[in-house]
């Protein structure tokens, strides 16, 4: 199947999708500081850059975007163009998303993964929901959590 807009509009668009700042990031920051969480947020010393860095509880949370890091919900589908370009770039995303985490564990960080899917959709969890569900992981000594749609197994 071919794009259905031309390669300049397309670039256009891609452009405009951003790295940081996301809805889905701002949401579990909000939740977080409404829970009485303070954070720093891309530290740059910290391998990957992580979105919000908990240094009193030496703990991470990472928000993840369903489409750009291949997660396997009901949101995520492989693109129908330009498929070994998507492919590269999505297995690429989630290779460098396992080595990052190796390093931060090394470094004995603790470290959560937030799905967009769990924040979007029918199947998203409730913000109280997940907000008990960080708080009581960033207060424990648990090393992972990874939060996903309710559709999905948690870990």
């Amino acid at each position: 199947m071919t794009d259905i807009v031309d390669r300049k509009t397309r670039s256009r668009m891609m452009s405009g999708i951003r790295g940081r700042d996301t809805k889905p990031e701002i949401t579990v920051r909000s939740l977080l500081h409404r829970s009485g969480f303070r954070f720093r947020l891309h530290v740059r010393e910290l391998p990957g850059k992580p979105d919000i860095v908990l240094p009193r509880y030496r703990a991470i949370v990472n928000v993840m975007g369903c489409f750009w890091h291949g997660h396997e919900c009901a949101t995520f589908r492989w693109p129908s163009t330009r498929k070994a370009f998507w492919r590269g770039k999505i297995l690429e995303n989630r290779r460098r998303d396992h080595a990052v985490g190796a390093l931060l564990l090394r470094a004995n960080w603790r470290t959560a993964t937030v799905w967009e899917c769990a924040l979007r959709g029918r199947t998203a969890r409730s913000e109280a929901k997940l907000a008990r569900t960080l708080s009581s992981w960033i207060r424990s000594r648990s090393s992972h959590l990874v939060v996903e749609s309710t559709s999905n197994l948690e870990s």
